[in-house]
């Protein structure tokens, strides 16, 4: 949108070009981002208080729509999701028809496919965290015994080229089968549950290469964690499981078609992202709480019940299986994986002292946080140089990270002294095989490595020792420092690569590491286990760099089954987060500005006050008839991709202009492929439509299965015919006055979760209709450049 119009008047759709509706992404830009997708407009510029900066992609023009999203370097269409009850005469007759048995059966089925969520996402957590087990376990092992015979290069070359192996494989199938597996998935699945669908985030595709490729990833030795993976493959799953069914493959009945509609879709989706916390961090509540906190733009008390069900199922599944792993019937998982430490007998009895060492805790760990969202946010503008240009450079760039971590894995634990086994050691020392505190590495018989006890070892297995309790001199000054730096950097530049990756491994890796230095250096003055500082590091870098409080907080008390540090955690959490905030955004927020996704905030931007709600809507706008000529609509189809059109009754149709609802694209659509047309333009009854279709006739199709109006051919004579809207109009849409204040409307807009807000005039004697507000409208690159004079205030 280059300018600002003034509210139209109605007139009819063929003389009128169309309105820049916010998703239903308009013609004239779409075919240039189909057919030009790496040269023509694809990069959203993002504003800050300095003016406008660099887009995530380069050589990109200005792309002021907020219409798409960038999938690895793919760039995407994004249309804005169905929240909204249509309450059309079809939808009426159906709720009156709807008999007990039939509710009966909506309500059975929901928690059916609630409780197939939950199975389905814990024994997917449980068969990761198995393959990632035996998959590095055996890794491991190889090159442990290569060390023992002292062929220390053979071992190298060994490990090294197992991680390069599995890195290439993960990037390959990301690359050419599912870009958008990339990355952690929590942004797209916050996204979702905004209201925004970008292609193929939830879709099968995505679903596979989430779970191998994390697996792959995770067993490579990167350092990334399968817990923001298994968010986005629980929403995948639920997505899956809320399709309705597939004509297909013959999947389908007509119970599942209650749930072809986007209402209950994204209630399940939610499920599916909380069982996805549930099944990765063995955390319940957890889970149920970073639904509500991070993911879930809009809550009600069932859907409490529903994800609190769902992460039940979770958790009662990994019980069972683990418990049948203990026997030593799934090779080398034993006791590994689904991290779990238990802290518990180490009882916190905290002093004054103690609370000075939590709040430089929280203080560090807000500024770390800051900084790493900050070196985050250019690290994946540098890679979308290389990740634009092709899957090879991608995996090139994959393979590179590889090496660079295997070689650090590998390489530092030679830099580290050996130290003698302590002679109270509860494990054996050094220790046997693939796991344990006390790593031999290249130490004589006696000793141990404490670097290559942290490097040497899964990411689990890493926060399990430095977690472990009574370890005050089990690692070294040093040992801390060099690996905290290797951590913290390789977790920068491994985020962004071609694999499915999670934040929260790393940071919980780098803050538990800060957490001993700090707990070793404040001994003399605290009393603390550094286990427990260890915890508190890893609760002030969480909160720093994602900025969640209270899911994290019971996250992590789940994690060590210690409920005395409640007080110490929510402390640390709220400084923490509290410096973070005045440097930058969460993570994860970055992510979705940086994708170019159009994400409505809970609070309406300060400028938004000195607006109204004709401000920002434009013009002249496309309204059909309550009984429209067939030409019109198919040519109003044709030429705009808009999502929504206004009916407007007029004389002789009504005594005076009415605005009789909102008609939806895709209800026309069917409308059209059905053919009911009339010669003469006459009012009916709508008694053709209600006999010929069923309300769920216009239920929305699975993703990209919809109908398109190319599909459809209609003859001259059917293009001078009429046809009555009246039936599948929406006659209750929501709408505000053109003087309501624009942030106001930006909150209800957000609240209800809506996709068309009709805005109507203030005064009588004019057209019904001034304009519709979308998803767009409220974007500051729209409305700061229709008014560039609020870029001040902004």
């Amino acid at each position: 949108m280059d300018g600002h119009n003034p509210p139209p008047s109605h007139q009819s759709p063929p003389a009128q070009p169309e309105r820049r509706d916010s998703f239903s992404y308009d013609i004239e830009n779409t075919d240039a981002v189909w057919r030009g997708a790496h040269t023509a407009s694809e990069a959203l510029l993002r504003y800050d208080d300095e003016g406008p900066r660099q887009p995530l992609l380069r050589k990109r023009t200005t792309n002021t729509t907020s219409q798409i999203a960038i999938v690895g370097a793919n760039v995407c269409p994004i249309e804005s999701l169905d929240y909204e009850i249509v309450e059309n005469d079809l939808i009426k007759q159906d709720w009156r028809s709807r008999k007990k048995k039939q509710i009966f059966q909506y309500i059975v089925l929901k928690w059916s496919l609630v409780l197939l969520i939950g199975l389905c996402t814990g024994l997917v957590g449980f068969f990761n965290n198995l393959a990632v087990e035996n998959i590095a376990g055996f890794k491991l092992l190889l090159t442990s015994d290569l060390m023992l015979k002292q062929r220390y290069f053979t071992a190298f070359l060994a490990y090294g080229g197992c991680n390069i192996v599995l890195a290439a494989s993960a990037a390959a199938i990301c690359a050419y089968i599912a870009p958008a597996a990339a990355g952690s998935g929590i942004p797209e699945v916050k996204a979702y549950l905004n209201g925004i669908d970008a292609y193929a985030i939830l879709a099968p595709s995505t679903l596979f290469v989430k779970i191998f490729g994390s697996i792959l990833g995770v067993s490579a030795g990167f350092v990334l964690g399968k817990e923001g993976p298994m968010v986005h493959t629980g929403a995948c799953i639920a997505n899956l499981l809320g399709q309705g069914g597939s004509r297909k493959y013959h999947l389908t009945c007509n119970w599942l078609r209650y749930f072809k509609n986007d209402r209950d879709r994204r209630d399940l989706i939610t499920c599916g992202s909380a069982a996805g916390v549930a099944a990765a961090f063995r955390a319940p509540v957890g889970g149920v709480l970073f639904a509500l906190e991070e993911a879930a733009s809009w809550w009600r008390s069932a859907l409490l019940w529903r994800t609190f069900f769902t992460t039940a199922v979770v958790a009662v599944v990994l019980r069972g299986l683990i418990g049948f792993c203990r026997s030593g019937k799934c090779g080398l998982f034993g006791q590994g994986g689904l991290i779990m430490f238990d802290l518990s007998a180490t009882i916190p009895t905290y002093t004054t002292q103690d609370i000075v060492a939590i709040i430089v805790l929280g203080v560090i760990g807000g500024v770390f946080g800051g900084l790493f969202n900050f070196l985050l946010d250019r690290i994946l503008r540098a890679y979308s140089f290389i990740n634009e240009k092709g899957a090879p450079y991608k995996i090139l760039l994959t393979v590179t990270i590889s090496i660079i971590t295997s070689a650090c894995s590998y390489g530092l634990p030679w830099l580290a002294p050996c130290t003698p086994c302590p002679v109270d050691a509860v494990e054996q020392c050094p220790t046997i095989g693939r796991s344990g505190n006390f790593k031999n590495f290249q130490c004589p018989p006696g000793h141990y490595n404490g670097l290559a006890s942290l490097f040497f070892n899964t990411n689990d297995d890493a926060i399990r020792n430095l977690f472990s309790s009574g370890t005050e001199n089990e690692f070294h000054m040093s040992t801390l420092f060099v690996f905290f730096t290797a951590i913290y950097c390789l977790g920068l530049v491994t985020y962004g690569i071609a694999v499915p990756s999670g934040l929260f491994i790393p940071v919980i890796l780098a803050g538990a590491t800060y957490g001993r230095i700090v707990g070793t250096l404040l001994g003399p003055i605290s009393d603390l286990d550094p286990g427990l500082f260890a915890l508190l590091g890893a609760a002030s870098f969480l909160g720093g760099t994602m900025r969640m409080t209270v899911s994290v907080c019971v996250i992590l008390l789940e994690l060590t089954n210690d409920l005395l540090m409640l007080p110490l955690v929510m402390l640390v959490l709220l400084i923490s987060k509290t410096i973070a905030d005045s440097f930058n955004k969460g993570v994860y927020d970055q992510i979705i500005v940086m994708k170019g996704m159009p994400f409505l905030e809970a609070h309406a931007e300060p400028y938004m006050r000195h607006l109204v709600a004709g401000d920002v809507v434009s013009g002249p706008l496309i309204s059909f008839s309550g009984v429209e000529r067939v030409g019109n609509i198919v040519q109003a189809l044709r030429i705009t991709g808009h999502n929504g059109f206004p009916v407007v009754d007029e004389p002789p149709l009504s005594e005076a202009p009415e605005l009789v609802g909102l008609v939806l694209r895709s209800h026309l659509l069917v409308l059209l492929k059905g053919k009911g047309f009339m010669k003469d333009k006459l009012k009916t009854s709508g008694s053709f439509v209600l006999k010929r279709f069923g309300a769920f006739d216009f239920a929305k199709a699975g993703s990209g299965k919809g109908l398109k109006i190319e599909d459809l051919d209609f003859t001259d004579e059917e293009m001078d015919m009429y046809v009555d809207l009246h039936p599948i109009t929406n006659t209750s849409p929501y709408t505000v006055v053109e003087t309501m204040s624009l942030a106001k409307a930006a909150v209800l807009f957000r609240a209800l979760g809506l996709r068309h807000l009709l805005v109507v005039p203030k005064t009588p004697g004019r057209p019904p209709i001034v304009g519709i507000l979308t998803r767009h409208d409220f974007m500051p690159e729209h409305v700061l450049g229709l008014f560039p004079n609020l870029r001040k205030s902004h």
